[in-house]
């Protein structure tokens, strides 16, 4: 059998922040999940995103650290729309989420957007960039 990616696991500081913020872009849980050391979102298709709590992996790697500096994985969320990408980094941000690249055209074509999770990890918000109508 050849491994397939089945799952992306998150470690993260506070269960119940991270699981507001990954409400707001359609991520799943159980009711009464920001209590638990470990919490799974199940995505269409059945890939999996992990969450577990910083005190769960130093239980079975006492020597885990938090990593410092630049991301070394993100997440990316397809919007339907440039308007929604737009609608979704203000609502977050509104709601005391921190922006870190504010939404623009991008030279490859997309409407893209970073804001940062609780724990800084920046999580970037696209879609295509709308047609250009065309002149007949």
């Amino acid at each position: 059998m050849t491994p397939r990616l089945d799952a992306v696991g998150l470690v993260v500081s506070d269960m119940a922040a991270s699981l507001a913020f990954y409400r707001r872009l359609g991520l799943d849980f159980a009711e009464g999940a920001e209590s638990a050391p470990h919490v799974e979102a199940v995505l269409p298709g059945g890939p999996r995103v992990l969450f577990d709590t910083e005190e769960t992996i130093r239980s079975f790697d006492p020597g885990w650290t938090r990593p410092e500096g630049g991301d070394r994985v993100g997440l990316a969320f397809l919007c339907d729309s440039p308007a929604e990408v737009d609608r979704v980094y203000e609502e977050l941000v509104a709601a005391g989420h921190r922006g870190h690249l504010k939404p623009w055209d991008a030279f490859w074509g997309q409407r893209y957007a970073i804001v940062l999770d609780p724990d800084g990890a920046g999580v970037s918000l696209f879609a295509d960039a709308e047609p250009a109508a065309s002149s007949a």
